[in-house]
């Protein structure tokens, strides 16, 4: 007995942790079947942090449908990110973040896209010696959230993409080819799956009383404030002129959030409009797929809308270069004027086109083959720069004309 406890006790040192982080409903529904692939792995011992928007009450205290996954290392962050100040909180959440990872001391982090959670543990993972994982790394946007997810890269050991697209952004940026794997963009797997929840029980779940209805996200854009509560009445008066019913999710948190909130305040008795705080991801998966359309600037409509075929209405700037017009023909583009929205709406039944360019439904299953693989174990912490060969020679060509 005394022989078979020791053996577990020296099995569990030598078991490799891995600790996932989340801090939205949207990095968490593309990490969950990243988390289930590790927890499979046998030889893992899988950690799962929790913060920033799951833990606000605003948004629906999301934490909990964290926690009904019972998965069995869940921390919740402890000081909690509620101020309306990005930078701020993304101070608060790495002192938190540094401590628990000082107390577990993890052979691997795992961060999600562009938001300051994913920052944060990407800051704490680099200056401890730790390697790092970064999820759909390699993506364009056309606000601040483009900076973080290649300053994320940059400190990146290990890139888990979503297509070559991104794969050769990252090698531009001069990181190592043997350390971009291209998985496809997880969440797609469970968008595929045959465990949504049916949308008759959903809607009665849910008190959604429309036969038909469109899905409406939309975010701040911290770069142009100046300018976002003109760009959110224009939006919810030609979404009221439409006649369409909406169910509505809230915008993240980041600066002028309430601004969008104080806009939707005023339609909160409109008989066309259903405003959630947040939604399950497998509830929500199946109002997207049910939807006539999508309107916002979410990059649900960039790329979780294509999957299904759903037509997408983007509308501003916050997803500029994120997409390829001839390769997602589901999205117009248009700028946030209630006549251009109405146009878009009314076109909205020619844009109903399904792609598979983000992935085919199998990330979770090629994710957790790469953590049986050595080379993502024995990947240096110590990051270099690799020059392109273009690079490389205009380089030296530099070295041999110029002379100080």
């Amino acid at each position: 007995m005394l022989l078979q406890l020791c053996c577990r006790r020296v099995e569990k040192c030598l078991m490799k942790k891995v600790v996932f982080i989340t801090g939205t409903r949207a990095d968490f529904g593309k990490l969950k079947p990243l988390i289930q692939a590790s927890l499979d792995r046998k030889e893992l011992e899988t950690h799962v942090y929790v913060s920033g928007m799951h833990l606000l009450k605003t948004y629906g205290n999301t934490y909990r449908e964290i926690l009904r996954e019972d998965y069995p290392n869940v921390r919740l962050q402890k000081n909690r990110c509620d101020t309306p100040y990005m930078d701020l909180n993304l101070a608060r959440l790495t002192e938190d973040l540094s401590a628990y990872i000082r107390e577990i001391q993890p052979d691997l982090i795992v961060v999600h896209g562009d938001r300051i959670d994913a920052m944060a543990g990407a800051t704490v993972a680099m200056l401890n010696g730790i390697r790092l994982g970064h999820v759909e790394g390699g993506e364009v946007t056309g606000t601040v959230d483009e900076a973080i997810r290649h300053a994320i890269s940059k400190m990146a050991n290990v890139h888990f993409v979503a297509n070559s697209e991104s794969f050769l952004r990252l090698r531009q940026m001069g990181e190592d080819e043997r350390n971009i794997f291209v998985i496809g963009s997880p969440d797609i797997d469970v968008m595929l799956s045959d465990e949504l929840p049916e949308l008759d029980a959903v809607k009665q779940k849910y008190q959604i009383p429309f036969r038909e209805y469109a899905v409406l996200i939309h975010h701040p854009v911290t770069s142009e404030l100046d300018r976002l509560a003109g760009d959110i009445q224009n939006i919810m008066r030609a979404l009221e002129q439409s006649g369409d019913d909406f169910i509505a999710i809230y915008p993240n948190n980041d600066s002028g959030t309430k601004q969008i909130l104080s806009c939707y305040a005023r339609y909160q008795n409109s008989a066309h409009f259903r405003f959630f705080p947040s939604l399950p991801f497998e509830v929500f998966l199946t109002f997207l797929k049910n939807a006539k359309y999508i309107v916002g600037n979410s990059s649900c409509g960039v790329r979780e809308a294509c999957v299904y075929g759903v037509p997408a209405i983007d509308i501003g700037t916050r997803q500029k270069n994120r997409y390829a017009p001839e390769l997602l023909p589901n999205i117009q583009h248009v700028e946030a004027d209630t006549a251009e929205v109405l146009r878009a709406i009314a076109d909205t039944s020619a844009y109903r086109v399904a792609t598979s360019y983000f992935g085919d439904g199998h990330s979770a299953e090629r994710f957790g083959q790469l953590l049986k693989e050595e080379k993502i174990w024995n990947t240096r912490v110590q990051k270099c720069f690799l020059d392109a060969e273009e690079t490389k020679r205009a380089i030296q060509v530099y070295h041999n004309e110029v002379c100080f």
